[in-house]
């Protein structure tokens, strides 16, 4: 069930103190970052490094993005930049659901006014 059905049921003004609620959410701009950090451990190659042992060396925070088909980019993280990162990608993905639900509540409202100049063109 799509988000928006249920949204016929909520009063105009009820949709419009949502809608205003939602963009007073919305976090920073600044402080936003679309991709994923990614735990790594890893060996080197030598063999006599404790990683050729069996204990890798780790962990290393990789960001990665994906640029479009097939084409990925990103770096590494330095340890203390890793929960700051997080919060930049949890930051994303709330502005990213919080604008789709905006968008929702634009459509139903959009929707009411057609429905509302169909019926006065009708009165006439």
């Amino acid at each position: 069930m799509k988000a928006s059905e249920g949204l016929g049921r909520i009063p105009e003004l009820a949709l419009r103190k949502r809608k205003r609620g939602l963009a007073e959410l919305l976090p920073p701009v600044t402080e936003i970052l679309r991709g994923s950090l990614v735990e790594r451990y890893v060996t080197c190659g030598n063999p006599s490094c404790k990683c050729a042992r069996g204990e890798r060396h780790g962990p290393i925070w990789y960001l990665t993005v994906t640029l479009g088909p097939g084409r990925t980019t990103g770096g590494i993280v330095s340890e203390e930049k890793v929960a700051e990162v997080r919060a930049w990608i949890e930051n994303y993905h709330k502005l990213k659901d919080h604008i789709e639900k905006i968008s929702e509540i634009n459509r139903e409202l959009l929707r009411r006014e057609r429905e509302r100049e169909r019926k006065q063109g009708r009165k006439k």
